[in-house]
């Protein structure tokens, strides 16, 4: 089993800026592509951003430039850092980890999300 803690979210007013954390823990031996994703009310979970071991990143259009993935591999934690953030960067924001574990188990993992909330 993979647990997935997130930590960060919050309110804020248009244009500031939030930093989300999230830590994976459990039976993990490699940790794969870690991310985020987000889900809005009444619209489906989308991808934010996305990040391989070795660093590579995939952004969404509506992030780019904005946020910024990163990873510390030794904590198995993936980082989120949202600046200029727009009203409509609310959402619930989710957690993903692909692992492995020492049996050669593969998961997908989610975390509880982590609400972000930016005024106008």
């Amino acid at each position: 089993q993979v647990q997935l803690v997130e930590s960060g979210g919050g309110l804020v007013q248009a244009g500031e800026s939030l930093r989300l954390s999230c830590a994976a823990s459990g039976s993990i031996f490699i940790t794969n592509s870690m991310g985020w994703y987000r889900q809005a009310p009444g619209k489906q979970r989308e991808l934010v951003a996305a990040i391989t071991s070795g660093g590579s990143t995939n952004y969404a259009d509506s992030v780019k430039g904005r946020f910024t993935i990163s990873r510390d591999n030794a904590k198995n934690t993936v980082y989120l850092q949202m600046n200029s953030l727009k009203p409509e960067d609310t959402a619930v924001y989710y957690c993903n980890a692909q692992t492995i574990s020492w049996s050669q188990r593969h998961f997908a993992s989610w975390g509880q999300g982590t609400q972000v909330t930016v005024s106008s």
